[in-house]
């Protein structure tokens, strides 16, 4: 089901809405709706890594258990070099 939601933004702001429509041969309401979307995918994407980050942080500690920067650097060195080297650190 599709709903219609007002959204009250300045002239100023309508007016780049505008300007980019036209060169990017899109109606304002397409920015809109996309600009929304993308700003929901990464915030949802965000939540989930806080969420996950959480529930890492509690398992930490009920158990003490963790991994080291070696077993890190090790495992991610071993995965790179299965990748070809094509992954380079940055």
């Amino acid at each position: 089901m599709v709903t219609t939601t007002g959204v009250k933004i300045d002239a100023e702001t309508k007016e780049r809405l505008k300007r980019l429509g036209k060169i990017k041969d899109r109606t304002p309401h397409w920015l809109m709706k996309q600009a929304i979307m993308e700003f929901l995918e990464r915030e949802e994407a965000y939540e989930g890594e806080r969420e996950q980050d959480l529930k890492r942080w509690q398992q930490f500690v009920e158990t003490g258990r963790y991994v080291s920067q070696d077993a890190m650097t090790t495992k991610f060195n071993a995965l790179t070099k299965k990748a070809g080297g094509k992954v380079k650190a940055s």
